[in-house]
């Protein structure tokens, strides 16, 4: 079986390496690279350059990368109003699909958003910023499968981590909550321990594993033998 063709692995600690850090210009190969070298799901940030000020993505990039691999694809939504785009994602081959609780109320319904990604039979998460307090996802939270805690403001690559938002982390644990929770910015070896050891269980990195000579021992060192 062919790197690329392996499904996503179950493992105590996932590596997901965001493809914003790749190289476009040779994406098919960077993605099989990656997966040839641990990887167990592949990460991608679609902004909407409303949401946050930047501009990356939509569904035709993420059915290119569906069309080269049947591992787990990762789409996080920086966009002010994922319930009109959700299911073209989802259509496009994106296995989970996460949104920010942030725009709730403000410019969309996220309970809507998270019924219509599971309507098409994917995994629904929701994303909290860094100075978003967890009790703002309680009322979705049933309707969730997964939480992605942002330890970066979302919008730009190659910022450093927020170790408070660990907190968060802890605070989902503590709860009780039973989806996996992933966290994502700033995250390399010297910050990955601390996530783990807070119940992260997904980590999100671009730089950290696409800019790294050795990116097998790139990914093995983030996943720290878990």
């Amino acid at each position: 079986m062919r790197a690329n063709d392996r499904p996503a692995t179950a493992r105590a600690v996932q590596i997901a390496p965001s493809i914003l850090s790749a190289d476009f210009a040779r994406l098919g190969a960077e993605v099989e690279d990656v997966l040839a070298a641990g990887a167990d799901l592949l990460h991608l940030d679609v902004m909407d350059g409303h949401f946050v000020p930047n501009i990356t993505f939509g569904p035709p990039l993420v059915a290119s990368v569906r069309a080269a691999t049947r591992t787990t694809l990762d789409c996080h939504l920086m966009i002010t109003e994922p319930t009109k785009y959700v299911g073209a994602f989802c259509d496009a081959g994106a296995d989970w699909v996460s949104v920010h609780v942030e725009v709730h109320g403000r410019t969309d319904d996220v309970g809507a958003a998270l019924d219509a990604i599971r309507a098409k039979g994917k995994r629904a998460g929701l994303v909290l910023n860094p100075d978003t307090p967890v009790a703002r996802l309680d009322p979705f939270l049933d309707r969730t499968d997964f939480v992605l805690v942002m330890s970066v403001f979302p919008g730009f690559g190659g910022q450093s981590f927020i170790p408070d938002v660990l907190d968060k982390v802890r605070a989902l644990v503590e709860r009780g909550y039973p989806g996996p929770i992933e966290i994502d910015g700033g995250i390399g070896p010297k910050t990955a321990p601390a996530a783990v050891a807070a119940g992260a269980r997904v980590l999100v990195a671009g730089n950290a594993v696409f800019r790294s000579p050795d990116r097998r021992a790139a990914i093995a060192a983030l996943r720290g033998g878990a």
